[in-house]
């Protein structure tokens, strides 16, 4: 099958530092490629892939200081994409709603995976446009907002079992990985961690939207002796920062739609003490994977329960549920069924001669 990824150009396939949907784009596109697809990757020109890429700026645009115009970019991308667009059997868009005047129009077998917060209000009227375009969400919690859109299916991120091993969280802190903003709440990791009487290490980038809140609510806490905050981290770190946590805290003040980190951490066999919101209890089995928790003070009480966790329990549950071969085997029989025929409508009546 011919297979085209388009892939926002804000970060390189895969990302070097943080990036959750290009990281899972590469993860797709790789797996694809392993299972003998021919695909094509639009990307920016430092992404490093074995389809083949088509690249519309040299570089990723966080990247790129003479960046302005970020959508200008897209545009560009947008355009390239559709002037292809016949060499591909279906285009699969993980750019938002940008192409849909487009792919309305281009009158081939597409899909969008949504990998963002639809709870805005200009979503609505969006969709109320475009409800024909067929999307697919990454956790049913996702879809509460708009449950009448043109929903294919769901499919659950995942990534290569090799890419994170198992470890044995003999470093004794807890973990905190993602971004530093009110949403993610690491403020809320160090109360927990505090309250827990654990040191607590917080992998984070920190966004320059974020640096009011980073400066009035996390700074301050930064100062205590048993945090701290190691800064922005690639995928080469993240196995031992993950696999020698006694836990991770993913104290989300959200509804998250997906939470990456958590299979991640699943992946190198560490419990996640989560809250209860948004993807939370689809993504988590509770007791298996680590604790589903409704405030801090059951996220403290969940850390009084981690010794003798089975952290071989979680890394087979990631290995049952959230494997990239598991992932892109979805997206196939998805592409698949959008290639089958539409079926034929009841037979004309027979027309009556008066």
């Amino acid at each position: 099958m011919k297979i085209a990824q388009v892939a926002p150009l804000y970060e390189s396939v895969p990302p070097r530092l943080y990036g959750g949907t290009e990281r899972v784009v590469s993860w797709l596109t790789e797996e694809l490629v392993d299972q003998g697809h021919e695909v094509t990757l639009f990307a920016s020109g430092d992404s490093v892939t074995s389809a083949r890429l088509v690249a519309d700026t040299p570089r990723s645009l966080r990247l790129d200081p003479g960046c302005i115009d970020s959508i200008a970019h897209h545009v560009r991308q947008l355009e390239h994409v559709f002037s292809l667009a016949g060499e591909f059997d279906v285009l699969h868009f993980h750019t938002d709603y940008m192409h849909y005047p487009l792919s309305r129009r281009a009158g081939r077998p597409r899909l969008t995976t949504l990998h963002g917060r639809l709870d805005l209000p200009e979503l609505e009227q969006l969709y109320r446009a475009f409800s024909d375009e067929p999307v697919v969400s990454i956790s049913d919690a996702q879809r509460r907002p708009l449950p009448w859109i043109n929903w294919l299916a769901t499919v659950y991120h995942g990534l290569p079992p090799a890419l994170l091993a198992p470890g044995t969280g003999a470093g004794g802190y807890l973990a905190f990985l993602g971004r530093i903003s009110p949403e993610k709440a690491p403020h809320t990791a160090i109360e927990v961690a505090q309250r827990a009487g654990l040191p607590l290490r917080i992998a984070a980038k920190l966004e320059e939207v974020d640096r009011a809140y980073f400066k009035s609510t996390v700074r301050p806490l930064l100062d205590r002796a048993e945090v701290s905050w190691v800064g922005e981290i690639g995928e080469a770190e993240k196995a031992a920062f993950l696999g020698q946590a006694r836990a991770l805290l993913f104290t989300i003040d959200w509804e998250e739609p997906f939470g990456l980190v958590m299979i991640e951490a699943m992946a190198c066999g560490t419990p996640v003490i989560a809250l209860r919101r948004g993807s939370v209890p689809e993504i988590m089995t509770d007791g298996v994977t680590g604790f589903v928790v409704d405030t801090p003070e059951e996220a403290v009480a969940a850390v009084a329960r981690l010794d003798g966790f089975d952290r071989g329990a979680a890394r087979r549950a990631f290995e049952s549920r959230f494997t990239a071969a598991r992932m892109a085997g979805d997206y196939v029989r998805l592409y698949e069924s959008l290639l089958e025929p539409a079926p034929a409508g009841p037979p004309a009546p027979e027309q009556v001669n008066a």
